[in-house]
């Protein structure tokens, strides 16, 4: 099977609907889902998918003999995939030589994988969250629109508990935790992206649906985060547990693995998930304290 077979195999197994653009059929020029390098026209020797193509995954795709990567978000560090402004970069240069030498393809798969597959005991679902939900084990904990799996009711447990779960599940190095500690918290709402503009929505969705948990992934200072803090000041069991956009995302390429071969019609394709891992290390004050003196 060729590269671009198995990359339409994928668009034709989604639903193809952008949830971003008004429920509209994903636009093949316009989406972000593009071939970001190399030639689909070889055959395919195997597929890796992943959050993020780091130059480590491309080491080792190339140690697996697999050709294609298949991708959440972009290669080269923008959106859009943009390359021509980083002709003089030394870290451009050195991941172009990498993937030249490589010789395979990168293909983003995000606005189709986010546009649901039949993936939900045939139902249809968002790809990434459907594989977050799965990965947290809380399959069963899920309200609202459980197509793009957001909001949970989980058993009541201490919000610092909580934390600890998730970073244990999701095999994380730690996390931030923001607002009350000690909260008992069941209902836990995963916003989109907190950067600033469309927060507001997000505040009046977490005070009018009782949330007692947001876990995010990308966090502005001054908006939510600190309504949660105010919240927990005046005795309100609110608080946040700030994953990152790739932690919270990456487990959905990780099930993507697990659909692969009917979304080909063939186990004939060797597939495997590579972890891009936690890009955060975390330096504790208590680890320090008394040796900088």
């Amino acid at each position: 099977m060729l590269i671009s077979e198995v990359i339409q195999k994928c668009k034709d197994y989604s639903r193809g609907l952008d949830p971003f653009n008004s429920m509209r059929p994903v636009d093949a020029v316009r989406t972000r889902d593009q071939v970001l390098y190399g030639n689909v026209t070889q055959e395919c020797t195997g597929i890796v998918t992943c959050i993020w193509a780091t130059s480590d995954i491309i080491r080792k795709a190339q140690r697996l003999g697999y050709n294609l990567i298949i991708s959440h978000e972009a290669l080269f560090w923008n959106h859009g995939d943009r390359q021509g402004f980083l002709a003089f970069n030394k870290t451009f240069q050195a991941k172009k030589a990498l993937l030249d030498e490589w010789d395979g393809a990168v293909w983003r798969n995000h606005d189709y994988i986010h546009s649901q597959v039949p993936i939900d005991n045939g139902k249809m679902a968002d790809g990434i969250f459907y594989g977050l939900a799965s990965k947290l084990g809380w399959l069963d904990y899920r309200v609202e629109d459980t197509s793009m799996p957001l909001d949970y009711q989980i058993p009541p447990m201490r919000a610092m508990d909580l934390a600890v779960y998730i970073v244990r599940r999701l095999g994380l190095n730690g996390t931030r935790i923001i607002g009350n500690t000690e909260a008992m918290v069941s209902r836990i709402h995963f916003p989109m992206h907190l950067i600033g503009g469309p927060d507001d929505d997000e505040l009046m969705y977490a005070e009018t649906h009782d949330i007692d948990c947001l876990v995010t992934m990308e966090l502005t200072d001054f908006t939510v985060q600190e309504y949660i803090r105010d919240s927990a000041m005046f005795g309100r069991e609110k608080c946040i547990i700030a994953l990152g956009h790739f932690n919270t995302e990456e487990p959905g390429m990780e099930y993507m693995v697990n659909w692969l071969p009917e979304a080909l019609g063939t186990n004939d394709v060797p597939a495997t998930f590579v972890p891009m891992k936690d890009p955060f290390n975390y330096v504790l004050n208590d680890i320090y304290k008394g040796k900088t003196q």
